[in-house]
């Protein structure tokens, strides 16, 4: 194990990567996991000196605050690797300044940002040969952060630990998904925390989507929680819907996650000409535009799996298949953005930042 020092980032590397072992051909979405991690403890009131280790299990007291109160946020970023093999990542301040946002929600010390891009970066160039090159291929990176301290005592802790952790990607969805439109159940409520990405946010939806796969949806479309008259997000993901010619998406607000994906479409779609409104948009006028024939298109927009077509949705027992589009608008924004995070295109938005 070699050690190197920067400024102020430890690196301490494997003896003989992994990478060999791994079948780029057929992985699994986040089971494979690069040979490094980024490491940094917060205690005494402020953040320590920050590491890059050899991927492996953490040790924890049973008592760590982060299982029993649930205080850990992440988030969700890829790298790209272009044909003359350099390395993209797409808006990081946008994941940076998200995951500080969603700290503050959950009472976590928000974390500096040079710490955050010396170690991102770091960590990209050690683990560079885990970034493949070609359409569909990534580097899916996961920063989190988690309550360490040990203590049962229900407050904020005064311990935790920020780490990024990498898993080479293919496509995270195959093909296009049903979705159940959320009746009785809701993703999150006003004055929450659903626009957090915090770890409680996600294990929430797991019973009721497993009830949705039993009915034959992959996901859930999640409705407000006053009332489940409004469409907010599908699954993991924001939603988009196309009447005639016109894209709808819910507004962001303390329910609804700010996603990167969706910002940035909505970005694309303006600048070109295309019709957004982005506004609460309603159930009844979906199943409405459904019936009528005015729905042309439902799609997801998220990091993981950048813009995810939905084939039909459910709702009040009844199935709504939607007709397939020869020029649909998701597989036109989905180039235009995969084209700008792979360096295909030009980046007149000044999104792609180079490692």
């Amino acid at each position: 194990m070699k050690n190197i020092i920067s400024q102020t980032l430890e690196i301490n590397t494997v003896k003989e990567s992994k990478i060999g072992q791994v079948d780029f051909e057929n992985l699994n979405f986040g089971k494979i996991f690069t040979d490094h991690m980024f490491v940094c403890d917060y205690a005494n009131g402020e953040w320590q000196s920050p590491k890059i280790i050899p991927y492996g299990p953490l040790t924890l007291d049973p008592s760590a605050r982060v299982f029993h109160y649930g205080q850990a946020v992440f988030e969700g970023m890829k790298a790209y690797k272009d044909d003359n093999g350099d390395t993209f990542l797409f808006r990081p301040d946008e994941n940076f300044n998200r995951i500080n946002k969603s700290s503050e929600r959950l009472a976590i010390p928000e974390f500096p940002k040079d710490y955050f891009f010396e170690g991102l970066n770091a960590l990209l160039k050690l683990d560079n040969d885990w970034i493949k090159s070609g359409f569909g291929n990534s580097l899916y990176i996961r920063p989190f952060v988690i309550a360490t301290q040990a203590s049962v005592s229900a407050s904020e802790a005064d311990e935790y630990k920020f780490m990024i952790i990498c898993s080479p990607a293919q496509s995270y969805y195959s093909g296009d998904v049903s979705v159940l439109v959320a009746e009785k159940f809701s993703r999150s409520a006003s004055g929450g925390f659903g626009y957090a990405k915090a770890a409680g946010n996600y294990a929430g939806q797991f019973y009721p989507t497993n009830l949705a796969k039993k009915e034959g949806y992959q996901q859930i479309i999640w409705t407000d929680s006053n009332t489940h008259e409004y469409m907010e997000e599908a699954g993991t993901m924001n939603v988009f819907f196309r009447v005639n010619d016109i894209l709808l998406t819910a507004p962001v607000s303390d329910r609804i996650l700010d996603g990167i994906t969706r910002k940035s479409l909505i970005t694309i779609a303006e600048k070109e000409g295309y019709k957004v409104d982005v506004r609460p948009v309603k159930v009844s006028e979906i199943v409405e535009a459904a019936k009528n024939g005015s729905l042309k298109e439902i799609f997801g927009a998220g990091t993981a799996a950048v813009v995810s077509p939905i084939k039909a949705f459910g709702y009040q027992g009844k199935n709504y298949e939607l007709a397939k589009q020869e020029n649909s608008y998701a597989s036109y924004f989905k180039k235009a953005l995969m084209d700008i995070q792979y360096n295909k295109s030009e980046d007149s938005f000044g999104w792609r930042y180079k490692v």
